[in-house]
């Protein structure tokens, strides 16, 4: 089987849980011991990190009356996507520092099925995000009301998403297995022949679906919103659309610069694979370490991205924190 890629390790939790699509071939080169003792140090910061954030967002969404609005809704679904990555995290670690799979079928299926759902709810969570705030503001600059707007419609939204995205992982879940080689078992992905061609066509199936589209309608709706702001004739409340529109900005440039820049690193390399063989040398293998753990390390940055740089968000916190201090 073909398994030149940058992410693509192929040893036990290189890249942990198939976000590298690892392959067939768990031989490779002998790392530097510091990369023994990094990698778990890093997955484990993360892990901690993440759960932190996460759970701190998942809990005032809950709790906090004020905070139940659409726009709360889908960072609270962002929110449970990252919280389930970080929690399965330990898996991986021990999964890495054993150098074998040693969970059965059943929980690599699960693991993998956990990180695809991150992968992919996450980029479309934020291009939801992305349309409902693109609707707010053409609704603003045209003085509009959004009946449709409600509560109960950004859970049915939020269902449809989840159930969108169970069908785009469906694929994964089935390929993932246990395959052994040299005595040791690995939770990799088991393609039918030809498997070169089954690999390159689930890089493009990740490529596509995970990050061409909806970045690309992300840019395209941000865009249009910026020009509808930028030749928006101010009035009477000219000094608060005006503020509007450096939060905008603000918001756009915070969104696709974190976004682009833990995302693009993964999908340049997927792109790379595709078009050319490249050996599974120590400095391929580091680097792969490197840019899946940009990856993960993106389940950490959301929580302070899309919620604690929220001032209703920090007030909440310190007074649900206060009310369980007090009592």
């Amino acid at each position: 089987m073909e398994s030149s890629s940058l992410p693509e390790i192929n040893s036990s939790c290189a890249d942990c849980t198939g976000r590298g699509h690892r392959g067939l071939n768990m031989s490779t080169p002998p790392l530097s011991p510091r990369y023994y003792i990094m990698v778990p140090v890093i997955c484990s910061v993360i892990c901690a990190v993440g759960l932190t954030g996460n759970t701190a967002v998942i809990y005032v969404i809950l709790k906090a009356p004020k905070m139940k609005t659409v726009t709360n809704i889908f960072i609270l679904n962002l929110a449970i996507a990252d919280e389930l990555f970080t929690l399965v995290l330990p898996i991986n670690i021990a999964d890495y520092l054993l150098l074998q799979w040693p969970f059965g079928e059943f929980v690599c299926k699960l693991i993998i099925s956990i990180d695809q759902y991150n992968t992919f709810s996450s980029i479309y969570f934020l291009t939801v995000m992305s349309i409902d705030r693109y609707l707010v503001v053409v609704a603003t600059t045209k003085s509009r009301k959004m009946s449709y707007r409600t509560y109960r419609a950004a859970k049915i939204v939020s269902l449809c998403v989840w159930s969108f995205v169970t069908v785009i992982i469906l694929p994964f879940t089935v390929f993932a297995k246990i395959h052994k080689e040299q005595g040791r078992s690995h939770c990799v992905f088991v393609f039918p022949h030809p498997e070169s061609v089954w690999w390159k066509g689930s890089r493009i199936y990740t490529l596509f679906l995970g990050f061409v589209i909806p970045v690309s309608t992300i840019c395209t709706l941000y865009t249009t919103m910026l020009c509808r702001l930028r030749h928006l004739q101010l009035h009477c409340n000219a000094k608060a659309l005006d503020k509007a529109k450096k939060k905008v900005t603000v918001m756009v440039v915070v969104i696709l610069a974190v976004c682009l820049f833990c995302w693009m690193p993964f999908h340049l390399s997927a792109v790379v694979a595709l078009i050319m063989d490249i050996p599974q040398t120590p400095l391929i293998i580091e680097i792969s370490y490197f840019i899946t753990s940009l990856s993960y390390a993106n389940s950490c940055f959301n929580p302070f991205l899309y919620a604690f740089l929220d001032d209703s968000f920090r007030r909440n916190f310190r007074k649900l924190i206060d009310c369980r201090s007090a009592s």
